[in-house]
């Protein structure tokens, strides 16, 4: 069956780096185009999915605020 999603904002990415902390993850990820991308998740999360450096993801984007800053 496909997974079905509300988020419009899709891209596709490669775990460059896992940095794991007591309880968290943060996975940073590269977009194969200018940006990069991090997410914060738990360890279990990170371990259900048997997330790897070097995977390559698909990623959903659905926030519910995005700041733009201009200096």
């Amino acid at each position: 069956t496909t997974m079905k999603y509300g988020a419009k904002n899709r891209l596709v990415g490669t775990v460059r780096e896992i940095k794991r902390g007591g309880i968290m993850a943060q996975v940073d990820l590269d977009t194969h185009g200018e940006a990069s991308l991090s997410s914060v998740l738990t360890l279990d999360a990170l371990d259900d999915l048997d997330i790897k450096e070097g995977d390559q993801l698909k990623i959903l984007v659905k926030a519910v605020n995005v700041i733009l800053v201009k200096e």
